[in-house]
């Protein structure tokens, strides 16, 4: 089968590398691709936002399905498009899709469907906004409605603090954002829950956690994801029972019920609270960087699980994961998620072995010249298997110690409060 993955981070590249080891596998493209995939697939770069040029490339390569990667093109309707064209296309239409574009729309959805989630307003006004301020307690969480590449949500510890970011946002900060969302604190630990849906049934697609603060022990600015870990040790046949059944269950009977059944990876970002799941946030596509630890631990084909999913078949299937380990640790260019670095040679790639446990997808990268070149942000997603969380970080830092590139940095705590809680077990 000819495969066209959309997007161009460590998420694509992680995705290219597990369909690359399908024995159906033809063909792969990367549109557009980094220097990761370049070695994997054949890299096409274009505008993955106008839909005709995508169209062109799928019609020209014989590609049989899509994998549509980020989430703004899902939120700009690339489904649909693609769809009126007869094209193979795994991910939510543009209805669907406003489950990740509009936190308005998903959080209205929870109130009127019983879905737990945590006590908020949607605002246009700014007076309205901080009328609502003084009548919660602090901290609080101020949120852009649409998307924001991660950096749309802070939590705010002080009422002068939201004013000003409730203010950047009805100003236009984000130009997909006219409103926004405040959202009472939960105390808890954030889970990341995955589902594959397909238009008869979903399937569990993992658990892993994120780590979102720029600085080790989870402090500083929120970025797009500093490094992530699977399975979350969370996650309890009792909890996932109440997830299914208080999340995401009722989500999709709502989602067929309004017309738009949903299709597609599904991301539940859960606050669990004394047990209990509280939707945080949904992602209509695999994270990034959880995809990365994902991909490392799936033992299924993950061409045969999109080729059921896309022919309605999910059912049919029975989906295995590793019972290792799984941490990648982000390499970022110095100054993100502010001002970064961009257009310096990262050296040394080459003398670290790729395996079965240990991977580095690319993500903000680029060749030339035969030499690889930073081109900011998140750069690279340094990945491995272990035996537990201290094992497969320990590896993936090693491997990080071995890059030559003095214009990047890292977090090394990643996974720091699961490996706390294993070593309290002991």
């Amino acid at each position: 089968m000819n495969f066209a993955v959309i997007g161009s981070g460590g998420r694509e590249h992680s995705i290219c590398y597990k369909l690359k080891q399908s024995k159906r596998i033809k063909k792969l493209v990367c549109i557009p691709g980094n220097a990761g995939t370049k070695n994997l697939a054949e890299n096409i770069n274009i505008d993955i936002l106008n839909f005709n040029e995508v169209y062109k490339v799928i019609k020209n390569n014989n590609i049989d399905i899509v994998i549509v990667g980020p989430e703004q093109p899902l939120v700009d309707g690339i489904v649909d498009f693609l769809n009126k064209k007869k094209v193979r296309v795994f991910g939510p239409d543009k209805f669907a899709s406003q489950l990740e574009g509009s936190k308005a729309f998903m959080k209205e959805l929870c109130k009127k469907n019983n879905i737990p989630t945590a006590n908020f307003g949607v605002f246009e006004n700014f007076k309205n906004a901080v009328d609502f301020l003084t009548k919660n307690k602090m901290p609080i969480v101020v949120k852009a409605d649409g998307l924001a590449a991660g950096k749309g949500v802070t939590i705010c510890e002080t009422i002068k603090e939201a004013k000003k970011k409730i203010k950047e946002i009805l100003d236009g900060k984000y130009k997909s954002s006219k409103k926004v969302v405040l959202e009472e604190f939960l105390k808890g630990e954030e889970l990341s829950y995955f589902s594959i849906v397909d238009e008869n049934s979903f399937q569990f697609f993992g658990s892993a956690q994120d780590h979102k603060n720029v600085g080790e022990g989870d402090t500083g600015p929120n970025t797009g994801g500093m490094g992530a870990y699977s399975p979350s040790n969370l996650l309890t046949d009792e909890l996932e029972d109440k997830i299914k059944k208080r999340i995401i269950n009722p989500t999709l009977k709502v989602m067929e019920s309004l017309g738009h059944p949903y299709k597609g990876f599904l991301y539940a970002g859960l606050m669990i609270s004394k047990g209990e799941p509280y939707l945080i946030e949904y992602n209509i596509r695999m994270g990034d960087p959880e995809c990365q630890v994902l991909m490392m631990r799936l033992k299924t084909d993950l061409l045969e699980i999109i080729d059921c999913a896309t022919k309605g078949r999910l059912n049919n299937l029975k989906i295995k994961w590793s019972n290792d380990s799984c941490v990648t640790v982000v390499l970022c260019a110095k100054g993100y998620p502010g001002n970064y670095i961009k257009n310096s040679e990262i050296k040394n790639l080459s003398t670290i072995v790729q395996d079965q446990s240990n991977q580095i997808f690319h993500a903000g990268t680029y060749e030339k010249d035969k030499k690889v070149f930073s081109n900011g942000g998140r750069v690279l997603n340094i990945t491995s298997l272990g035996k537990n969380l201290v094992e497969a970080r320990d590896k993936s830092l090693e491997n990080l110690e071995k890059i030559k590139w003095d214009d990047g940095f890292f977090r090394k705590d990643i996974g720091w409060k699961a490996i706390k809680n294993e070593n309290n077990k002991r």
